[in-house]
């Protein structure tokens, strides 16, 4: 197994789809590199691919050289996928097919972010437990109804590894270096970029992060999540501080002292934000996105999508796609 202690040395291959994130790359590459430096040692030798061979332009822009175009007959210990946006349309046949030859040539397959999309789409998650980033949930679930999708970081079901985003990346990533090379290894590459927060692998994937404030302010943290589990169906304030354990003037409070803006603003901000995502991100109907983020129709929808981003949901759709 891959994640067991050993003195061999990991051959990995990432390979990048264009508009991957160029933060998941870095999450699933550089601790390999730092481990490397720590120990002294190579514990870890990796390629980076494409499928062409050609660099690769990440989703912010920076093209990505790599070592070498995709070989899936060329064997490896782990074979890694980093994918983001569009990554069903940029995921070939050609591609699929390759991945799935490639990963009957590695000992474990991992898909990082929108990764588990190509996964799925070659079969290797069929009757497995995955993730994926926590936008694409419900799109996954409904597009793979043969994969137990769970909201957790990271997943390893057998020989194939999933993850959300960047930092649940780092996570799985640390871990592999804790398996392998020991507590004090992974503590040290955690160490290197004052990385403190390192999380479970079935710790579910917030929406919001609410990092040490959640420590501070429990309250505060839990209100969010249960504004980020019922933004189809909104829940009046009175309830949501109910839930908490709170008056409605403690939770406003909290909420103008932390947040600065007072929690029922926060709500509705939450919910433009998952409606903007699909309009972006989806081809859903703006009925089906007025429906998923709580508003009774798109005509509210766009109202208050205009006050909140200066112009209505279909604008937003017509700038992408110009």
């Amino acid at each position: 197994m891959v994640l067991q202690q050993s003195d061999q040395p990991l051959t990995v291959t990432i390979l990048v789809l264009p508009e991957a994130s160029l933060m998941s790359l870095a999450a699933t590459l550089d601790p390999m590199r730092a481990a490397n430096r720590i120990t002294g040692q190579d514990p870890y030798r990796w390629k980076v691919v494409s499928f062409d061979g050609q660099p690769v332009a990440t989703s912010c822009g920076l093209r990505v050289e790599v070592d070498a175009a995709f070989d899936p007959r060329e064997g490896c210990d782990l074979l890694i996928v980093v994918a983001a946006f569009n990554a069903t349309r940029h995921a070939s046949p050609a591609l699929v097919a390759a991945v799935r030859q490639g990963a009957r040539h590695a000992r474990m397959v991992g898909g990082v972010e929108a990764g588990s999309w190509v996964l799925a789409m070659t079969g290797l998650l069929d009757d497995r437990r995955a993730t994926t980033h926590w936008e694409d949930f419900e799109d996954f679930a409904a597009r793979f109804p043969q994969v137990q999708v769970i909201p957790d970081r990271w997943i390893v079901d057998g020989p194939v590894l999933t993850t959300g985003g960047a930092v649940p990346a780092l996570d799985f990533m640390l871990a592999l270096i804790r398996a392998r090379q020991g507590f004090a290894a992974a503590l040290n590459v955690a160490s290197l970029y004052v990385y403190d927060e390192t999380r479970l692998p079935s710790d579910a994937q917030p929406l919001v992060s609410m990092g040490r404030v959640g420590q501070q302010e429990p309250r505060l943290a839990a209100a969010v999540r249960i504004m980020e589990e019922h933004l189809d169906a909104p829940l009046p304030i009175r309830a949501i501080a109910s839930r908490t354990g709170c008056s409605v003037r403690t939770l406003e409070g909290l909420f103008r002292s932390v947040v600065q803006t007072p929690p029922g603003a926060y709500y509705l901000s939450l919910r433009l934000q998952a409606a903007r995502r699909l309009v972006v991100d989806t081809r859903l109907s703006m009925a089906e996105i007025a429906v998923r983020t709580g508003f009774s129709s798109v005509a509210s929808l766009s109202r208050a999508f205009r006050r909140h981003y200066g112009h209505p949901p279909s604008a937003a759709r017509r700038r992408l796609q110009a």
